[in-house]
C-alpha cells in the first residue's frame, strides 16, 4: 500500500501504519476507522494501537493510523484528519495534542459524515466530539493528590511542590489532572480553566515536559534551581516521571522527594515497585481504542452513535493511604501496558 496511494500530503510529517482486515491491506469495501494518536512512542499511544488493531480483527474492519513526531504537534493531526476525509474513512479516533486548535478539523470531518471519538483527551469543548472515551482525568489527578496529602499529614512533612506539566498548548487532559492533584493535595486552584502559577506558598512552580523522559529530566533541573528543597513532584505522565527522577538522582535527592504521577504503564508501575515513584493512577488505552473501533463499526451499520465512556482509573501503591481507596503494584502489573 503506497502512501501515494491514500492522497498524503504531508508524508514527511505523518507516521503511518495500517492494521487492515480481510482485504490484503485495502480499504476498499470495508468500513475504514482512523486512528489518530499524540505519538507513537509512547506505550500508552502503543497500547492504544494494539487495541484499535484487536477490535478491527473481531469487527472486520479496517484501522488507519497516525501520529505526530512529538506532543503538541496539532498540525500533523490535522493532515491525518484531511487524509481521512479522503479516503472515505467512516469514523475517527483521535487524541488531540492540542484540545482546542483542532477543533475546526473534527468539525470539518463531522459534516463530511464521520463520526469523532476523542480518546483519552477530550476536546474543547467536548461537544465538538460525537463521544469521548476516556479516563477520568481529573480524578486520576485528585487520587494522586489526596495519597500525597494523607502520606504528608502522616509524616509531619510540609511540602514543597514541583507541578511537571505536559506542554503550554493547555491541553484539557493537561489541565484536569494537574488542578485534581492540586485540589486533592487541598490547594484552592483560583482559575479552573488552565494551568497556572497559583499562590498557594507549597507550590515551587510548574514547568512543561512534553510528556517524555527528556522533557522531565530538564524541567525538573530548572525547578530545583528555583528551589532545592522541592520534596513533592506531581508529572503528568509516566515517562516524564522517569526523567524527573534522574534529575533528582543526580542531584543527590531521589530520596528526599516523593513523585506521583498518572498512567500505569508497565515501566511506571515497576517503578512504583521499586520505589522510583509514590504512586500512580492507573489507565486502560487497550480499553478506550477498543470500545473506540467498535463504536465507529456500529455507527457504521445503523448510524446509532455512543455515549461518553468513562474507561475507569485505579490508583497504584504500595504505600496505602488511610482513607484513599488504592491496589498494590502487584494488582498494576497484572493489568498494565507497554
Amino acid at each position: 500500500m503506497s502512501r501515494r496511494a491514500f492522497g498524503l500530503t504531508a508524508a514527511a510529517l505523518l507516521t503511518l501504519s495500517v492494521a487492515a482486515c480481510g482485504n490484503g491491506g485495502s480499504s476498499g469495501g470495508a468500513t475504514l476507522v482512523g486512528l489518530v494518536t499524540k505519538t507513537d512512542t509512547n506505550p500508552f499511544f502503543v497500547k492504544m494501537k494494539e487495541g484499535a488493531q484487536q477490535a478491527a480483527s473481531s469487527q472486520g474492519v479496517t484501522v488507519q493510523s497516525f501520529a505526530g513526531k512529538q506532543d503538541g504537534d496539532n498540525q500533523t493531526q490535522v493532515d491525518a484528519i484531511e487524509n481521512l476525509i479522503a479516503s472515505g474513512a467512516k469514523g475517527i479516533l483521535i487524541t488531540p495534542s492540542d484540545s482546542k486548535a483542532i477543533v475546526p478539523s473534527v468539525d470539518k470531518a463531522r459534516a463530511a459524515g464521520l463520526l469523532v471519538i476523542a480518546l483519552d483527551t477530550q476536546l474543547e469543548p467536548a461537544s465538538a466530539a460525537d463521544a469521548t472515551f476516556a479516563t477520568d482525568n481529573y480524578k486520576a489527578g485528585l487520587l494522586i493528590g489526596q495519597w500525597a496529602k494523607a502520606k504528608f499529614a502522616k509524616e509531619g512533612k510540609q511540602a514543597k511542590i514541583a507541578l511537571l506539566d505536559l506542554n503550554p498548548n493547555q491541553v484539557s487532559v493537561d489541565v484536569q489532572r494537574d488542578q485534581g492533584f492540586l485540589e486533592g493535595f487541598g490547594v484552592d486552584v483560583k482559575d479552573k480553566n488552565k494551568i497556572g502559577d497559583e499562590s498557594d506558598p507549597r507550590i515551587v512552580g510548574h514547568d512543561v515536559t512534553d510528556g517524555a523522559p527528556e522533557g522531565g529530566r530538564t524541567a525538573m533541573e530548572n525547578l530545583l534551581q528555583k528551589d532545592p528543597g522541592i520534596n513533592l513532584v506531581y508529572t503528568i505522565n509516566e515517562p516524564a516521571a522517569a526523567g524527573a527522577y534522574e534529575a533528582l538522582k543526580a542531584a543527590g535527592k531521589e530520596k528526599d522527594v516523593v513523585i506521583v504521577s498518572v498512567d500505569g504503564g508497565c515501566p511506571g508501575v515497576e517503578n512504583v515497585k521499586s520505589g522510583v515513584i509514590g504512586a500512580t493512577s492507573q489507565q486502560y488505552p487497550l480499553k478506550m481504542a477498543q470500545l473506540g473501533v467498535e463504536a465507529v463499526a456500529k455507527f457504521a451499520k445503523d448510524g446509532s452513535k455512543p455515549q461518553n465512556t468513562d474507561t475507569g482509573v485505579t490508583l497504584i501503591t504500595d504505600q496505602p493511604a488511610e482513607g484513599v481507596e488504592s491496589k498494590d503494584s502487584a494488582f498494576g502489573l497484572q493489568n498494565c501496558w507497554g
